[in-house]
């Protein structure tokens, strides 16, 4: 049997065509399974402080209207060998951006100890837009700027969720709904 070695070039080009084969299949058919779950947010890093799944919280019934006080829920992770805290926030959409316990009341700076997910989150400790100056829909976007002691600060465009309707007896297909009645 006579095989012959591909030289370089060729090996290199042979080798990314594969690759991007592989990419767009894996691409197409998903990697994930059917519960395949599209967490909402902004994600980020701010010094050593990664943000992830920033966003407020679904509108209830309609969208946030002006005076609502409205969550903002995010996980951090301190990738620093020392620790940082977020200590405040603010937004030009609210009359100020307040750090809460899972009751509501106002609190002190949240630690991020190195090398820990701290996660702000509904039932948890989380941020809240006091009396927001507009209406916000599900899906529209708003500055948000945090503010950590150590990373510094960091702008981020946060979404408010969009509502998630599961209205089964208006199109009888699981999670699907029409805009108009039948």
């Amino acid at each position: 049997m006579n095989v012959k070695k591909v030289s370089g070039p060729w090996r290199r080009a042979v080798t990314f065509l594969v690759v991007g084969c592989l990419a767009a299949v894996w691409g197409t058919t998903g990697c994930a399974s059917d519960n395949e779950y599209n967490p909402p947010g902004a994600n980020a890093r701010v010094g050593q402080v990664l943000i992830r799944f920033a966003h407020l919280a679904e509108p209830p019934d309609g969208p946030w209207e002006q005076g609502d006080d409205v969550p903002l829920y995010a996980w951090f992770f301190n990738e620093g060998q020392e620790a940082d805290r977020l200590v405040g926030a603010e937004t030009t959409v609210a009359s100020s951006v307040d750090i809460v316990n899972a009751g509501g009341t106002v609190r002190g700076p949240v630690e991020l100890p190195p090398r820990q997910l701290v996660e702000l989150e509904e039932g948890r400790t989380h941020l809240l837009l006091k009396d927001v100056r507009q209406r916000i829909r599900g899906g529209e976007f708003v500055w948000i700027t945090l503010r950590f002691e150590r990373a510094g600060e960091i702008a981020l465009q946060v979404h408010s969720q969009a509502p998630t309707y599961d209205d089964d007896d208006v199109t009888h297909v699981p999670g699907l709904t029409s805009p108009s009645p039948e």
